[in-house]
């Protein structure tokens, strides 16, 4: 039966971190690459959605221990987790959707999102990524470590397994439910282009995981933000 998103993650909670690296492939090594794509530097600002329990916070903080953290999750079991792993960093946690939780403009140097978003429509990620673009500083990049469909028809399938299941159970609320639902990387990439960022660019691939760079134009328009590559940056 579907479970309601926090629900499920909270019933979960005691193995997820074993489960996370040890079930996913690639995943020891796309959490740190993932922490190296973020700035460095005291004060750094970045917003991660759907944290968790903070498994790409545990690698940035390694690389850049002086940034200031907001995260935003459903669940307030993970969010407490992440609490006790990471005491005495710079973390504002934020119990929430991150579909309704206010974002701000132009407050963050980066924005990341690790194994969160393959849960929910195009429709869903265009209206949270032209909001996001916004919260964004000029120049500032969003990175987004995600599993994605492998094809066109995988990711109708998905789709039409979750409406079914939903008939199935007579739901007919709109809360979120765990169902993965994954769009292709090349549709992420037009949902994210549709958003108004000027420069996707997938940097790194493990099976059905990818590492994708969404970059935000610099005031001028001139400029866009440095593509590809592995390193962390300094902070804009």
């Amino acid at each position: 039966m579907l479970e309601k998103m926090d629900e499920f993650f909270a019933r979960r909670l005691a193995g997820y971190d074993a489960h996370m690296l040890e079930s996913i492939e690639g995943a020891a090594e796309f959490y740190p690459f993932t922490a190296r794509q973020l700035p460095v530097g005291a004060g750094c600002r970045v917003l991660d959605l759907g944290c968790g329990t903070g498994l790409e916070l545990e690698a940035y903080f390694r690389v850049n221990p002086r940034a200031a953290v907001t995260g935003i999750d459903m669940s307030e079991a993970m969010l407490g987790r992440l609490r006790a792993k990471l005491p005495g960093f710079d973390l504002n946690l934020v119990c929430g959707s991150y579909f309704d939780v206010p974002l701000g403009e132009a407050r963050f140097d980066a924005a990341v999102s690790v194994e969160s978003l393959h849960h929910f429509t195009a429709e869903q990620k265009l209206g949270l990524y032209r909001r996001l673009l916004a919260a964004l500083k000029p120049g500032c990049s969003f990175i987004l470590t995600d599993y994605f469909a492998e094809s066109d028809e995988h990711e109708r399938r998905y789709f039409a397994e979750l409406a079914a299941l939903r008939a199935r159970e007579g739901i007919t609320d709109g809360a979120f439910y765990h169902y993965d639902t994954p769009l292709t990387a090349e549709h992420e990439a037009e949902v994210l282009r549709a958003a108004g960022f000027a420069d996707v660019t997938v940097l790194k691939r493990w099976g059905a995981t990818c590492t994708v760079r969404a970059a935000k134009q610099h005031m001028t328009g001139a400029h866009k933000a440095a593509g590809g590559g592995e390193g962390s940056r300094p902070c804009p």
